[in-house]
């Protein structure tokens, strides 16, 4: 559980440092993409994040919204890779 807590808090703070949105007040339920805070471009520099800080990288079948629509979903999206290496 620490873990998941701690990644993300990770997770957020990226968010927090690359949006242009206020961003101080994102839940790890905000809707990422509905919001606002990613575009195209924003979504491929998270996933650069994603891959330098946890080590996983998505697969092709693995790029959908539900698994990054928001920091809950990023943050067990990472759990699982984790779990499955």
């Amino acid at each position: 559980m620490e873990n998941l807590t701690n990644n993300k808090q990770k997770i957020k703070s990226y968010i927090i440092k690359n949006t242009f949105k206020n961003s101080n007040n994102i839940l790890d339920s905000t809707l990422l993409f509905q919001e606002g805070y990613f575009d195209s471009m924003g979504f491929a520099l998270l996933l650069e994040f994603i891959e330098e800080e946890f080590k996983v990288s998505p697969s092709d079948d693995e790029l959908i919204e539900e698994n990054f629509e928001s920091i809950d979903a990023i943050a067990g999206f990472v759990s699982r890779k984790k779990t499955a290496e």
